[in-house]
């Protein structure tokens, strides 16, 4: 499978990089919704979170601990934030390839709870 993500992880197609490692990359989303809207991307190919094995659940805390990186960063530790994961197409995928969104920069819509 060749998708939009693992044009990015290549570097064939141009990205706002906001962060990257081994492991990760993490982008700008093209279609931000708040002022800071992030894909936190792992570079192993996992199409939706169902398909995460015994043996790549670290992949999880690893994205977890990315978020914590990043919220300090971006300065939004203490104000909050807002992540997601979409699963299949009654969750919203519409890349499979896991990735996470980290929504920050206003106050966002509390109706998820």
């Amino acid at each position: 499978m060749n998708t939009i993500f693992h044009k990015i992880i290549n570097k064939e197609i141009p990205s706002q990089i906001e962060y990257e490692d081994d492991n990760f990359i993490v982008i700008h989303d093209i279609s931000p919704q708040a002022p800071i809207h992030l894909l936190i991307i792992p570079k192993i190919f996992i199409a939706t979170i169902n398909d995460i094995s015994n043996n790549q659940l670290y992949i999880m805390s690893q994205m977890l601990k990315i978020v914590q990186i990043l919220a300090v960063k971006l300065q939004v530790d203490q104000t909050g934030y807002r992540l997601i994961m979409n699963c299949n197409p009654d969750g919203g995928q519409t890349v499979y390839y896991i990735h996470m969104h980290f929504l920050a920069g206003k106050q966002l819509n509390s109706h998820f709870g």
